[in-house]
């Protein structure tokens, strides 16, 4: 199984790479990009964790884009994991969630300096087969060649045509925190 998730991720890099211009001047990636989420209620905390998503940064224009196979996300009980998967993300029917769009303030971000920038990032995000659009402020680090990116947001399940059965309706927050790093690499 890990073979392939893997392979898929490697396919979905290729056609995420091809879709940009030729131009790689200026591009990062990522491949173990890092994505967890919460849900917290009074009755019980779910996290899951996925640490190989694939991700392109384009410094020149503020283009970026990232993948992720829902199948990796990881929990602490199997049960979990199982119910994420066929429950409620149907990753048999939606296996891979995307985020298509850019820095808006571009001139916020100083590539060539080291430092910290806080910007602002706005694209599509697609979960569970449903597009919305999103506005996001995000930290990003620049360290040499090397750029981190962090973020962190609410999504609220139902937006995402994603339904919570009643028996467990108390145990699954409504809106889960979205967290997520990223540290990039310079293309090769």
């Amino acid at each position: 199984m890990k073979k392939i998730t893997t392979l898929f991720l490697a396919l979905t890099m290729g056609v995420m790479m091809f879709s940009f211009k030729a131009d790689d001047a200026g591009e990062l990636i990522t491949r173990t990009g890092h994505i967890w989420f919460s849900s917290k209620t009074a009755m019980e905390t779910i996290d899951g964790h996925n640490k190989q998503v694939a991700s392109i940064l384009k410094t020149k224009t503020g283009e970026l884009v990232f993948s992720v196979i829902m199948k990796s996300f990881e929990f602490q009980k199997a049960l979990m994991q199982e119910h994420f998967n066929e429950k409620y993300l149907e990753t048999d029917k939606f296996p891979k969630a995307t985020f298509k769009g850019k820095i808006t303030n571009l001139a916020a971000v100083n590539i060539s300096k080291d430092g910290t920038y806080k910007a602002d990032v706005e694209g599509d995000l697609t979960i569970h087969g449903v597009t919305k659009k999103v506005i996001e402020k995000a930290t990003f680090t620049v360290k040499g060649d090397n750029v981190n990116a962090k973020c962190d947001m609410k999504v609220v399940l139902s937006e995402y045509n994603i339904t919570v059965p009643r028996v467990v309706v108390d145990k699954i927050a409504k809106a889960v925190d979205v967290n997520m790093d990223f540290d990039y690499k310079p293309k090769k």
